[in-house]
């Protein structure tokens, strides 16, 4: 494993020495001994997450925008200048291979963005197009600068009017006279920006943000706050809510956009692309699993507890755990699983995301997670509900 271009200033920042492998790289878990103060600072002020292990590709020439349409379910060919889609793409069954944002640099220039190498891949398709595929991975530091107050700490830095850039729009900025890339996006489901930084440029870039912040009590923050911050806002994660269909070893661990929320993503009446016809197909059909929130009962949490003659005992930490969901008590007849979950300080709930029969996936229904207490199983009351448990106006909203 090796640091990422921002790994000497977080090596004397992470008290904590919890780290992650990301990519081949090293990513701070958690800063601090508890991760509590990083996840309200994403939610309460601001957080800087290094995110520069994303795997990033520079996609160039004539073709650049039919092939990357060949290859993903959205038509990037209407992309404009200036935007960025978030998409995903998937085999010729119409399951999922991969997922993350295209953004468009220039007529002939995009930057594609994703979580696991897929390289290969998008070379796969290139003959017969004039354009070239460049990893530029290592040639890219990325910050995600997150939270209530990162447009005016971005504007302090930049000296530019940003204020007025829109939700998933990009464009070039100076940081401590530095030329960035920066797109209004982000993983935490709130207000946030994402910055694409020139390795040679990072860290003068990363102590002009933190200096910046000092007035708006930014933090950096690890990836267990980061966490916390996407299930709460719905997103899904490679490995976790899904396999990719590469690599899933059966046929029940493969997914489609429609079964894992990225239904919204498929425009299916285009020119060819990989996966057409049978994502036509299912979008004629009903799909057997969707995507959904669950708000896990805290008074029957506590009882059960209590029964025990304990106090509720829940991780401090968010988890990736297949859970079984039930549709009775009993636990004879399970209807799905959770996939990830978290307690959510900010909404005073336990919730999770979770993969349903679609039948059982209606907001309101009332199932049964499973839960472990004392070596005994039990079951307790989950409410199916929206994924986006948090969903404030400022991610979207353009400053006046």
């Amino acid at each position: 494993m090796v640091g990422t271009p921002f790994y000497s200033r977080q090596l004397r920042l992470c008290q904590s020495m919890r780290w992650k492998l990301w990519s081949g790289f090293y990513a701070v878990d958690s800063y601090l001994l508890e991760h509590d103060l990083e996840y309200f600072a994403l939610r309460s002020a601001a957080g800087l997450i290094d995110v520069s292990p994303l795997c990033k590709y520079l996609v160039r020439g004539h073709d650049s925008a039919a092939l990357l349409s060949h290859i993903m379910v959205r038509n990037i060919a209407k992309l404009g200048v200036g935007r960025v889609a978030y998409t995903c793409w998937c085999d010729d069954a119409g399951k999922v291979i991969g997922d993350g944002t295209v953004m468009r640099r220039d007529e002939h220039e995009f930057l594609v963005t994703t979580t696991d190498p897929c390289f290969s891949w998008l070379c796969r398709f290139l003959y017969g197009y004039s354009a070239r595929v460049h990893d530029v991975t290592d040639d890219l530091a990325a910050l995600a600068l997150q939270g209530p107050y990162a447009r005016d700490i971005l504007v302090s830095v930049s000296g530019t009017a940003i204020g007025d850039m829109r939700y998933f729009a990009a464009r070039d900025v100076l940081v401590a006279g530095r030329p960035i890339w920066v797109s209004r996006t982000g993983y935490t489901g709130d207000l946030g920006y994402e910055l694409w930084i020139p390795r040679a440029d990072a860290l003068d870039v990363w102590d002009a943000l933190l200096t910046a912040g000092q007035s708006y009590a930014l933090r950096p923050a690890g990836l267990m706050a980061l966490d916390m911050c996407r299930i709460e806002a719905g997103y899904i994660l490679k490995h976790v809510e899904y396999h990719s269909a590469l690599h899933a070893l059966i046929e029940a661990r493969k997914s489609s956009p429609y079964e894992i929320g990225l239904g919204w993503t498929v425009q299916l009446d285009r020119s060819p692309f990989v996966g057409q016809r049978a994502l036509q197909l299912e979008a004629r059909t009903r799909s057997p699993w969707r995507l959904a929130g669950l708000d896990i009962d805290w008074s029957e949490t506590e009882a059960l507890y209590r029964r025990h003659g304990l106090p509720p005992a829940l991780s401090t930490e968010p988890w990736r755990t297949s859970i079984p969901v039930y549709r009775d008590r009993a636990r004879q007849h399970q209807v799905g699983y959770a996939t990830s979950g978290t307690w959510s300080p900010l909404l005073k709930k336990n919730i999770a995301l979770a993969t349903l029969r679609t039948n059982c996936a209606v907001p309101g229904t009332r199932l049964q997670i499973a839960m472990q207490v004392e070596h005994e199983r039990h079951a307790v009351t989950a409410t199916v509900h929206s994924p986006r448990f948090f969903d404030p106006a400022r991610k979207t909203s353009v400053a006046i």
